[in-house]
């Protein structure tokens, strides 16, 4: 007696399977990133910066391990982007509105709507120039990244909620004016460090994870101070990053790069 033939096959694409983990954590980050939005409106404001700094974690994650497995793809590309609108556009925006800039009037939501739109230039800018040839213009960034726009816009909410009581600051001027700075490094040609190729030598490997393992220490017992500080110092180091810049453009005037209207690279 012939056996029936057995005509159902399971078949799996590596290819998909391997393009489904980091999609996986960019849908994961915007859910943590809307989130946010709910914890500001509760009032929970600490809540809220957490979860942007969770988003911001896994937001730097998700690509290096799809380049890590291969599993980078033109969905995933988009999806990144669309999550950085979320949640380091429209959740910060919406977190500092709540706390300080609902008290300005029209002015404060109008703030807003600068910020938010100059976050999707940002992006839209950033979708145009990922495809250009590698050069050593990938240690930089073109205006400040989204997730750390997200962040700076948050630390006057970030620093009051810290311990540094003998700083008297009038949040009504300090919150405008940092929506006002963080929209134009934004859409701004400013070089900025990508810290996407940070090579050192071996025998430093070691005191580079102990300083890794201590950040990490600090930031879980004193988590808004390290945020406030990381910002500000990040702030400071903006104006070596295009020192630096101008001076690797001046070694490389010559090379063989095409460099044809000397614009950066984003590579995120």
């Amino acid at each position: 007696m012939q056996q029936p033939k057995n005509n159902f096959k399971v078949v799996t694409d590596k290819k998909n399977a391997r393009i489904i983990l980091p999609n996986m954590l960019t849908l994961i980050g915007v859910c943590i990133g809307l989130t946010s939005i709910r914890f500001a409106l509760d009032g929970r404001f600490e809540f809220a910066i957490i979860a942007i700094i969770l988003a911001a974690v896994i937001d730097g994650l998700d690509g290096r391990i799809a380049r890590l497995i291969k599993g980078t793809s033109k969905v995933g590309k988009e999806l990144d982007s669309l999550t950085d609108m979320i949640s380091f556009g429209v959740a910060p925006a919406f977190i500092m509105y709540f706390w300080k800039l609902n008290t300005l009037g029209r002015f404060g939501w109008l703030i807003c709507l600068i910020y938010v739109i100059c976050v999707a230039l940002r992006l839209a800018r950033f979708n145009i120039n990922s495809n250009q040839d590698p050069s050593w213009k990938d240690n930089f960034f073109e205006g400040v990244p989204s997730p750390a726009g997200g962040i700076l816009v948050l630390t006057p909410l970030i620093i009051s909620m810290t311990n540094f009581n003998y700083i008297k600051i009038n949040y009504d001027i300090v919150v405008p004016v940092f929506f006002i700075i963080t929209s134009f490094l934004l859409i701004s040609k400013f070089p900025s460090y990508s810290f996407k190729k940070i090579v050192i030598q071996r025998k430093t490997t070691i005191f580079l994870l102990f300083g890794i393992v201590l950040f990490f220490g600090l930031l879980l017992v004193y988590p808004f101070n390290v945020i406030s500080i990381s910002a500000i110092i990040y702030l400071f180091m903006l104006p070596i990053s295009f020192i630096h810049y101008q001076k690797l453009k001046k070694q490389n005037e010559h090379s063989n790069y095409k460099d044809e209207d000397e614009d950066l690279e984003d590579v995120l």
